[in-house]
């Protein structure tokens, strides 16, 4: 086994390949990459089976589909590799030109970071994506996935370097930490000198270790504590169908709701057709039903255990939903200041002025109005994929694509000038 070290040393000597490539290089270097990555399906699968083996009643079921791979998974994943050639590329745009008194002209450039490192958990089209943003975005990238998802992650990253073997771009520009260790993941949280950015994707406890124990620059991928708010002028039918979505497509994503809140003028007419599409019809279906943790107020309405404070600061990720009787606006965007990651909360309302209250006052990197929240992503806002959702507000907040991932420099020109 080759040591973290070992390869953060390896990506060094390589990463000029891609810092300075050209944009027909780079998009060369994608498609193939998208090739070889349908190329090796049968592969890919293969591996995906022996982590789905492993992982088989140690983690969820909402987790085991996170990381379950098919054909048509790994054709999106595909998809998302050339969807990221049609986009501008972001390396030499000219932010700023002055052109100072003394004949000095100071031109702001748009540059890669250099090395990206990501550490992410079961999701195996991560590595697909943040291989494809970093090859784009002219960065090499070290990737850290979780143990769950090794065998998975190790046949990507294998198809995708042989891509990069047809090009005149270094394969080793990408690379799969191969010790899945915590070790590992501390040696890349230390590599000052090796990374120029590390991401972390995943639960709390791997992001709150990356953001407390980091010596390199850190953009925080936050949590999803997102809540979907029905107002007293809510189109009812309308907030049914967008918690049905924001709730149950895919609740194992950052972007899937956790907290619903609801007026209280509309909580006699509201929370009984709640529970008819969330667990009467579910049943009927045969699909899982939502668990409801439910206020004292709520409880009055529907059938569910009782909220324990906890609840609604929890990201479950799963079939579990917290949920409040509010008595305004006001008190719904209070809770949510409280008790949000500031990732993506929503507003149901035919009421114009309290939507206007809602975007103004709710401190969230996507604040929605009569929309389901999980659009929050960087393909549903046209970044091509996504190298993650960032909760904080320097360099970076909400998806995260190729512009996200650039730094710049100043380029300055003169004519022999000299500082008196």
């Amino acid at each position: 086994m080759v040591s973290t070290q070992e390869q953060f040393e390896q990506v060094q000597a390589v990463k000029k390949s891609i810092n300075t490539a050209s944009e027909n290089l780079k998009n060369q270097a994608l498609l193939a990459m998208a090739d070889h990555l349908l190329a090796a399906t049968e592969e890919i699968l293969a591996a995906n089976a022996l982590d789905m083996e492993t992982a088989n009643g140690k983690i969820s079921d909402v987790m085991l589909d996170r990381l379950y791979l098919d054909e048509g998974r790994i054709e999106a994943m595909a998809t998302g590799i050339r969807e990221v050639v049609a986009l501008p590329d972001p390396i030499g745009e000219i932010l700023e030109t002055n052109h100072l008194e003394n004949g000095l002209v100071i031109t702001k450039k748009r540059v890669a970071m250099g090395v990206i490192g990501i550490i992410y958990e079961s999701r195996p089209n991560v590595t697909s994506d943040a291989a494809a943003l970093a090859i784009k975005s002219g960065n090499a990238v070290v990737l850290r996935s979780g143990k769950d998802a090794y065998q998975t992650a190790h046949a990507i990253v294998t198809a995708l370097k042989k891509g990069l073997e047809t090009t005149a771009i270094h394969p080793e520009v990408i690379q799969l930490v191969e010790d899945t260790s915590r070790e590992s993941s501390y040696a890349m949280m230390k590599a000052k000198g090796y990374l120029d950015l590390l991401i972390p994707r995943g639960g709390a406890g791997l992001i709150n270790a990356v953001v407390e124990n980091a010596i390199v620059p850190v953009i925080e991928t936050g949590t999803g504590i997102v809540h979907v708010y029905v107002d007293k002028d809510a189109d009812e039918d309308k907030a049914l169908s967008i918690i049905n979505n924001a709730k149950t497509s895919r609740p194992s994503v950052c972007n899937s709701m956790e907290v619903l809140l609801v007026h209280e003028d509309k909580a006699a007419s509201f929370l009984p057709r709640l529970e008819q599409v969330l667990v009467k019809e579910r049943k009927e279906a045969s699909l899982e039903p939502v668990q409801f943790r439910l206020d004292e107020k709520a409880n009055q309405y529907i059938s569910g255990k009782p909220a324990e404070a906890q609840d609604f600061d929890t990201e479950f990720l799963d079939y579990i939903l917290a949920l409040k009787v509010v008595s305004s606006l006001e008190e719904a965007v209070e809770h949510i200041e409280t008790h949000s990651t500031h990732h993506s909360d929503a507003i149901v309302t035919e009421n114009q002025d309290a939507a206007s209250y809602f975007t103004e006052q709710v401190d969230s990197a996507a604040v929605y109005v009569n929309a389901s929240t999980r659009f929050t992503d960087g393909g549903q806002f046209g970044l091509g994929c996504e190298m993650g959702i960032s909760t904080q507000k320097l360099h970076a907040r909400g998806p995260m694509g190729l512009k996200e991932l650039t730094s710049y420099k100043y380029v300055v020109t003169g004519d022999g000038q000299i500082r008196e």
